[in-house]
């Protein structure tokens, strides 16, 4: 029995009786049923990335249960911001869960400096504890599968005293970016660069725009410098999100969801998730492209029927024509 073609007996017949009486129609009328009567799982048209503890009311506190819970609600990725901080054991025992389930790995982040000028200022020591961060993403990625991993070049140096013009510490950026490249490229590995809000969340990081970038990427030229595009950040930072998708489409790797204002799934805010997915979705399979979409976002209600309203949303969501 295929994993993402029906629902584990064990833990989904209970969520589906009660979604039946508590979710959307929209979840309920995704799911047909097989000659025994049990219910399908959903099947989503994009590839969302639930991540840890996302589930936890529902599967339990074990990471692998977790995934089977996501894989068993139609769920194919996953996504683990501080994989790489796990113990090895406990990464080796999800990893082979992952390859169990067939779910493709989503990112883990390589090396985030929020609050530090680690890129923008030029400091050998400082660049070489970065390039050695990345270096034990490389090997955590070789082992566990990972191809895809965040990077965040640090903050601005806004020291009056002894700040460089924009310019020169962008230089320096796509200096050790390139460093960074050199170490991912040889083993086909790709960091994604994230742009982050001020507004909310981030006030004072270097990289902040899409435009800014597809800029370093272009300055970088390397298959292994690329833009994690977050909705959510972009909505608060810039707005006009589908013609910005556009512009910096080539240079896109990966995406991140989550909706403005409250950082919650899709459908609790302002942003239009339906049109955007569709957009990508005609986008990326006129050019042959696929993406992952991380649901780097938390639930905006607690509980289990919080969890069931997640899974609610993304059905919703995905309910676009093609």
């Amino acid at each position: 029995m295929n994993r993402r073609t029906f629902l584990r007996k064990s833990s989904v017949t209970t969520t589906t009786a009660i979604g039946a009486s508590v979710l959307p129609i929209g979840l309920n009328s995704r799911a047909t049923e097989d000659q025994s009567g049990a219910s399908t799982q959903n099947s989503f048209k994009l590839k969302y990335a639930p991540h840890f503890n996302m589930f936890k009311n529902s599967a339990g506190e074990d990471p692998v249960d977790q995934l089977k819970f996501a894989a068993d609600h139609g769920f194919t990725a996953w996504e683990d911001n501080r994989f790489k901080s796990r113990p090895v054991e406990e990464q080796d025992r999800i990893a082979k869960a992952m390859n169990d389930l067939d779910m493709e790995w989503g990112v883990h982040v390589a090396h985030g400096s929020i609050g530090q000028q680690t890129f923008t200022v030029k400091d050998e020591d400082v660049w070489s504890g970065v390039l050695k961060d990345i270096e034990d993403s490389v090997e955590v990625a070789k082992r566990c599968g990972f191809k895809w991993m965040t990077v965040v070049p640090g903050s601005l140096d806004e020291n009056p005293k002894s700040r460089l013009e924009i310019g020169y510490q962008t230089a320096n950026v796509i200096e050790l970016l390139k460093r960074c490249a050199g170490l991912f490229e040889p083993h086909d590995l790709v960091m994604v660069l994230e742009p982050l809000n001020w507004h909310t969340n981030h006030g004072g990081v270097f990289l902040e725009r899409s435009d800014q970038a597809y800029a370093l990427c272009k300055a970088v030229n390397s298959p292994a410098c690329k833009i994690l595009f977050d909705i959510y950040h972009q909505q608060i930072t810039e707005g006009n999100l589908i013609p910005n998708i556009d512009l910096s489409w080539d240079e896109i790797a990966y995406f991140q969801i989550g909706d403005n204002p409250g950082r919650k799934e899709p459908g609790t805010g302002e942003i239009n998730y339906r049109g955007i997915f569709k957009h990508i979705h005609d986008k990326m399979k006129a050019e042959g492209r696929d993406f992952i979409f991380g649901m780097e976002h938390g639930n905006s209600i607690k509980g289990r029927e919080g969890e069931e309203a997640v899974i609610a949303a993304y059905v919703d969501a995905d309910d676009f024509e093609i």
